[in-house]
């Protein structure tokens, strides 16, 4: 028997994750069939519904779906909750769990592979959207001393601080970083969880947020250095790096989920990596 998974999302024909996850089966001699699922904009649950008829085991779920996601999972992780969205779904015989694995994934290619410890850190978050609101739980679950969400509209973040319901998380304006420095000290890690860096932009931080950090984390990831990775370099961060290592993290949490396994990870990160420069 083959287990079906699938990535399910609009537009999803540049999803990476089947790849990804059939290099996880290989590696650990998991028989599963992996797929991408393109589903209406207007037809996420009759497309989550067909794919469980026809034997489906589980799903990814990328934009935009991971909040009707929620909606759609009758039992959810605490990581799901804290995040509001989620992005692996677990088709069991009664009941749908869900999951989002974004924030730990990032959290083990920081920690991990780039060697950079959070506890007792001062991150910056850059955006108060869905992927600064996954990734916020599992950030202070690593010991985060502090976390400064600072958005271009202040409300959003002030709301996102306020959902966190922790005093170690801080909500502002762009503008409050060049006022007063809303954390009252330097950041060891800047991370950009806006949408800059597919629009070859970096979101309006002070040059001082850089300077000091010891990593600038890009939630994007490409051939080439975002521009939010670029302007770090400029301003003397030396450790920065795009969101691959997170994207192959947060595939191996889900894979794990579903099948009660780890795979390796960098294998298949320096694969994709290798893949990327030459394309």
């Amino acid at each position: 028997m083959t287990d079906r998974y699938a990535v399910i999302g609009n537009p999803v024909a540049h999803s990476r994750s089947p790849e990804i996850h059939g290099q996880f089966a290989a590696q650990t001699g998991q028989r599963i069939s992996y797929e991408r699922l393109l589903a209406p904009l207007d037809g996420f649950w009759a497309s989550v519904e067909h794919f469980r008829a026809q034997g489906g085991c589980g799903l990814n779920v990328t934009v935009p779906f991971k909040l009707q996601a929620f909606e759609y999972a009758q039992r959810r992780s605490e990581r799901a909750q804290a995040a509001g969205a989620l992005n692996t779904l677990v088709f069991g015989d009664e009941q749908v769990y869900g999951d989002n694995t974004d924030g730990v994934g990032m959290v083990r290619d920081i920690t991990g592979r780039l060697q950079v410890p959070l506890d007792g850190s001062s991150i910056l978050i850059a955006g108060a959207g869905g992927a600064a609101r996954g990734v916020l739980l599992p950030l202070l679950q690593a010991g985060a001393r502090c976390v400064v969400v600072a958005n271009r509209t202040e409300s959003k973040a002030l709301e996102l601080a306020q959902i966190a319901d922790d005093s170690r998380v801080i909500g502002c304006g762009f503008e409050a970083l060049t006022a007063n420095r809303a954390a009252g000290d330097e950041f060891d890690v800047v991370i950009n969880a806006t949408s800059t860096g597919l629009s070859d932009a970096a979101p309006p931080l002070p040059d001082d947020c850089y300077r000091a950090a010891r990593l600038a984390y890009d939630m994007v990831y490409g051939a080439r250095p975002t521009r939010f990775m670029q302007r770090a370099i400029e301003l003397g961060c030396s450790n920065v790096s795009d969101g691959l290592g997170m994207l192959v993290e947060q595939a191996a949490e889900s894979f794990r989920i579903w099948r009660g396994v780890m795979p390796e990870t960098e294998p298949v990160y320096l694969r994709l990596r290798e893949s990327l420069a030459l394309a």
